[in-house]
């Protein structure tokens, strides 16, 4: 009877996990646009970035880079600064967009907090996007960065090149 219990326990489990991996596919609720820009941390525009715990926003006016740099619906991206690497997130508001079908450009306040005008969900740009407060249920979308330890990090979409 024991065993009976063990096993039903773990299958349980690896169903719970397996349920909990597949859901986090569907999380990134805002469509996939091209990304593709490289920031120089040695520009004056981003200087700010130097610092731990400290966010900036490029668009598509930005350095000339256009679209590659427009996000969703042009709303732009943050980059955040992290302890260990830089994090980049599309300005626009998950939940307005999945619950409402709006494209809303979310505010930073230049440091680790995001916040959505319009429904008012608070998002942690230190912890991957999340969201901290208010409505929302969906992290921001998140796009692959990568750091050469030196002055230079690259921002895009998709997979790695």
């Amino acid at each position: 009877m024991a065993y009976l219990k063990k096993t039903l326990f773990f299958q349980l489990l690896l169903t719970m996990l397996a349920a909990g991996s597949c859901s986090r596919e569907n999380d990134d609720v805002i469509p996939d646009v091209y990304v593709d820009f490289t920031i120089d941390l040695m520009d004056p525009q981003f200087s700010s970035l130097l610092v731990i715990g400290v966010s900036d926003t490029v668009d598509s006016s930005t350095n000339n880079w256009g679209f590659r740099s427009a996000g969703y619906d042009d709303n732009g991206i943050i980059i955040y600064s992290g302890p260990d690497d830089y994090n980049a997130y599309d300005r626009t508001c998950p939940h307005d967009f999945a619950v409402n079908g709006l494209s809303v450009k979310i505010k930073t306040d230049m440091a680790s907090i995001a916040e959505c005008p319009e429904c008012g969900t608070r998002y942690a740009l230190s912890a991957y996007g999340t969201p901290i407060s208010g409505p929302g249920k969906y992290p921001l979308k998140n796009y692959a960065t990568s750091f050469d330890q030196n002055r230079y990090i690259e921002v895009w979409n998709g997979r790695k090149k």
